[in-house]
């Protein structure tokens, strides 16, 4: 299995996608009413926003271009390491959803305005229910592809710092998007920050055992 997944790439990242809108339609069509509903007083002090419809839609793209990214510009096992954490992280999401069914209750009874902003707020809003959401794969993913920038070895050069930034400002975005639009409580995106960073510590012992020189390499002033 380990060398089919070596020698196909690609398959591998169709088959997990098959598999993951699979098990994320099941969940949004048996879990109707939630056992635990998140809320925090913070989520009362932001602000509804449909203009944060944009980078919470950016998110879509950002994942497959980054992935293949990494798998066509740098060394592949940079694309495995990134891999481990993403889908394991993803995966674990689904499963704690499925033990125990969680949601938000955060939405606005309705939007005013008939504009293209709220157009796709709505029909997000009828495609993804405000279940199934602790911990925000949204923020998850964000966070665990803004450390990929960071650790990759092509874009280590100072040249390239502004890619870095970009990936930082474009998760930031795509985090804040999540709160805005009332789809997740800040708890959601705090345990998806939590989960981002464990899951990659854990990628990046892995990698201390198995390759090195992918390790992920921390400023010195961090030691």
């Amino acid at each position: 299995m380990r060398t089919w997944c070596k020698d196909h790439p690609i398959l591998f990242m169709a088959y997990y996608l098959v598999f993951y809108l699979i098990f994320f339609n099941l969940l949004e069509k048996s879990i109707l009413v939630p056992d635990l509903v998140l809320h925090c007083a913070l989520d009362d002090m932001i602000p509804f926003c449909k203009y944060a419809i944009i980078p919470y839609y950016l998110w879509f793209a950002w994942i497959p271009c980054t992935l293949f990214y990494l798998l066509w510009f740098n060394d592949r096992r940079e694309f495995w390491r990134l891999c481990l954490p993403l889908f394991a992280g993803m995966t674990l999401s689904l499963l704690f959803c499925a033990i125990v069914p969680n949601g938000v209750d955060l939405r606005p009874a309705r939007i005013a305005g008939n504009d293209i902003f709220t157009r796709l707020v709505r029909g997000l809003w009828r495609t993804d229910t405000s279940t199934n959401v602790f911990p925000s794969i949204h923020v998850f993913n964000s966070v665990t592809l803004a450390l990929a920038y960071h650790r990759c070895a092509r874009l280590r050069d100072r040249k390239w710092l502004w890619v870095k930034i970009c990936a930082d400002v474009l998760c930031v975005a795509i985090i804040l998007s999540t709160l805005l639009l009332k789809q997740h409580s800040v708890i959601d995106a705090a345990a998806g920050v939590v989960l981002a960073v464990v899951l990659d510590a854990a990628a990046d012992a892995v990698a201390r055992r198995t390759a090195p020189d992918l390790a992920y390499r921390r400023p010195v002033f961090l030691h």
